[in-house]
């Protein structure tokens, strides 16, 4: 959902607060309510906290500014910083800005919509690969499947997992099925 009429700059959003703890993403000017998948992406949270430092974990909590039109933010469901893009973020607000390494690995999840399946397939892929970011998983619980991406010389190699099948990725000690990614259980 859109909120306001009135087009933010970047600097605007940093400084915008509406007294509520709603998060927003910073879509073509505009604050857009983040989505709620958040069974999904805390599974993931717990899954990849057995495997690295926690406080490389982002849930919910971290956006990244990336390249568009206008000012631009997104909010994914999961981030695994390094740990030179954590030491960067230190203790200020969550924001991962342009002039910082970009993020290890981005997931997301896909709320329902034909809207939403655009933004997370078309958009945030062209946005994340501009930011030289390794990895992506899209979690599509409508379609039953994991899409894992991988940057390859600047474009995304695509891989889709669905039921039992073994999600590949460069966490490799991770070993979940995308049934049970998908169903948000062991």
């Amino acid at each position: 959902m859109t909120v306001g009429t009135k087009k933010l700059t970047f600097e605007e959003y940093l400084a915008h607060d509406d007294g509520t703890d709603t998060p927003y993403e910073l879509i073509d000017g505009e604050l857009v309510e983040g989505r709620v998948n958040s069974r999904i992406s805390f599974f993931l949270t717990l899954e990849f906290a057995q495997l690295i430092p926690f406080d490389l974990l982002c849930h919910r909590d971290t956006e990244i500014e990336v390249s568009g039109a206008r000012a631009k933010t997104r909010l994914p469901d999961l981030m695994v910083l390094s740990e030179e893009l954590a030491a960067a973020l230190g203790d200020r607000r969550g924001t991962i800005t342009r002039e910082m390494p970009p993020p290890v690995l981005v997931i997301e999840v896909v709320s329902p919509g034909q809207q939403n399946e655009d933004q997370d397939y078309r958009y945030k892929r062209t946005e994340y690969a501009a930011r030289g970011i390794s990895g992506i998983w899209i979690i599509n619980p409508q379609a039953s499947k994991v899409t894992v991406l991988t940057l390859v010389s600047g474009l995304y190699e695509e891989r889709e997992y669905a039921g039992s099948q073994t999600i590949q990725s460069q966490f490799q000690a991770l070993d979940l099925t995308a049934e049970q990614v998908l169903n948000a259980k062991r």
